[in-house]
């Protein structure tokens, strides 16, 4: 599916601290399938914020467990020149991505995964056979 941060869902409260680097959180009972200890790296300090939250209704997980952030739009085009190839790339919106909202990705890889955000290219002179 393409490379993926990390993501962070939702502000929990630390109900223990497990070792030095591992931390136990207060998960709501929609989340009892997950383990409720974390490595320290896993987690970053909250702002109240309420930007800041995605609601855990719009998560949308798979069998494992992965979380996918999906592509809502192109924002721009633009080709990278390289020393023997030219790279096609875009600038894509995520939906619920936090802090940066859009990242470069390489067009022929979003084609592959994503069609339906690349309309087809239309045929103007068509009827001029």
């Amino acid at each position: 599916m393409g490379k993926m941060g990390p993501s962070y869902i939702f502000p929990f409260q630390v109900a223990s601290r497990v070792d030095k680097v591992a931390y136990r959180l207060d998960l709501p009972s929609e989340l009892n399938q997950i383990h409720s200890t974390f490595h320290a790296s896993q987690l970053r300090k909250c702002l109240a914020d309420d930007f800041a939250v995605v609601p855990l209704e719009d998560i949308q997980v798979d069998d494992s467990l992965n979380y996918f952030e999906r592509p809502i739009a192109i924002l721009h085009r633009k080709t990278n020149a390289l020393r023997n190839k030219e790279v096609e790339l875009v600038k894509m919106q995520w939906q619920h991505r936090k802090g940066l909202k859009w990242t470069w990705e390489s067009e022929e890889e979003m084609r592959e995964h994503y069609p339906e955000l690349f309309p087809a290219a239309t045929k103007e002179f068509e009827d001029e056979v």
